[in-house]
């Protein structure tokens, strides 16, 4: 395994771009702007080598930018309705960024900071950041590291532990958007998708989650089978009509707190391109980049078009502070959040 890295100047300071390169030439690249993963160049059966992840030209675009490529957000990923939660019995506003709600953390979340770096002696590149009590109205001073592995096997993974030193919450993913054709190669919705998950949350027209559970079975949200992403994209049902697509939260199926297992499948019919995603996250986000067009110039020297990728978001399920049958998302002192995601990257 090697491991180079390279500063790039911005406005809040170096962007540390960092590219592990297994025995078999494929690659990944971690940026240390939001702790992202801007690039992973893995082969097809043939052996030829494509980028995967939608990704930007000039590594500073990935500052403000709406689809949150490739980035870690926080402290709360996903949605909370009208910016606003109960802890302890007091009152939290938070800024209101996405309609009516709070989405990723705020304006300012984690995704938009550069994280501190650095190599570790096994080969894993570490990321922490430290955020202040009030930080976009977040309670408590909270630090959180994401380590990141690369190896042999084309098995990207994700640890993410954190602690505070006052309740507060805690919900993190990757916001990567996939493409196996290649990030250049056009729509997703050719993909084909598989869940680990026979139950979906229904949201209002916000994306807000109701609270229910309801069964896949005879909807367009049944991935309990391999399903092409743009079959039924255009149904006529609220799920799909409320954001122009797919983006929705699922449970997963025989969730076990800390037990890693099948979260989805995602499998290109053209390259042979197969992603396989585990997880110790009880839910996971789809997403199939419905509001892409407009992002950045990407690497391949255009912006990208909706549906150009699909984000498979691993994380508590949306809006959960305010939902007290969900898994909590509430982290106290002397508790450590800890989670694993891994992306596997293998072929027909």
């Amino acid at each position: 395994m090697e491991i180079t890295s390279k500063k790039y100047p911005s406005v809040k300071g170096d962007i540390t771009l960092y590219t592990l390169t297994n025995d078999a030439g494929a690659q990944v690249v971690l940026s240390s702007l939001g702790a992202g993963i801007v690039s992973a160049i893995v082969p097809d059966a043939a052996g030829n080598m494509a980028d995967v992840v939608l990704g930007y030209a000039d590594p500073t675009d990935y500052y403000y930018d709406s689809p949150c490529a490739g980035k870690i957000p926080g402290r709360c990923a996903n949605r909370i309705a009208l910016g606003l939660f109960s802890l302890d019995g007091k009152e939290y506003h938070l800024a209101v960024n996405n309609g009516p709600n709070a989405l990723h953390g705020g304006p300012e979340g984690f995704q938009n900071q550069i994280w501190e770096s650095e190599i570790t002696p096994e080969n894993h590149v570490l990321f922490t950041y430290r955020a202040k009590d009030g930080e976009e109205g977040y309670p408590g001073n909270l630090t959180v590291r994401a380590e990141y592995s690369w190896n042999d096997l084309c098995e990207l993974g994700l640890h993410i532990t954190a602690e505070t030193d006052a309740p507060t919450l805690a919900n993190f993913t990757n916001h990567a958007y996939f493409n196996l054709g290649g990030e250049n190669s056009g729509s997703v919705l050719g993909h084909e998708l598989q869940l680990n998950a026979h139950l979906f949350l229904p949201t209002s027209d916000s994306l807000i989650p109701t609270g229910d559970l309801l069964s896949v079975k005879d909807t367009p949200m049944d991935f309990t089978s391999p399903h092409v992403l743009g079959a039924d994209i255009k149904a006529d049902f609220p799920a799909l009509v409320y954001g122009k697509g797919y983006d929705n939260c699922w449970l997963l199926d025989g969730f076990n707190a800390g037990s890693l297992r099948r979260a989805a499948t995602l499998t290109d019919p053209c390259s042979g391109r197969v992603l396989e995603v585990e997880t110790t996250q009880p839910g996971v986000q789809i997403y199939t980049g419905n509001w892409l067009a407009g992002s950045p110039v990407s690497k391949s020297g255009r912006p990208y078009n909706d549906y150009d990728g699909v984000a498979i978001e691993c994380q508590a399920l949306p809006d959960s502070v305010n939902h007290p049958q969900f898994p909590s998302v509430v982290l106290r002192p002397g508790e450590e959040y800890d989670q694993t995601i891994i992306f596997r990257f293998t072929h027909k």
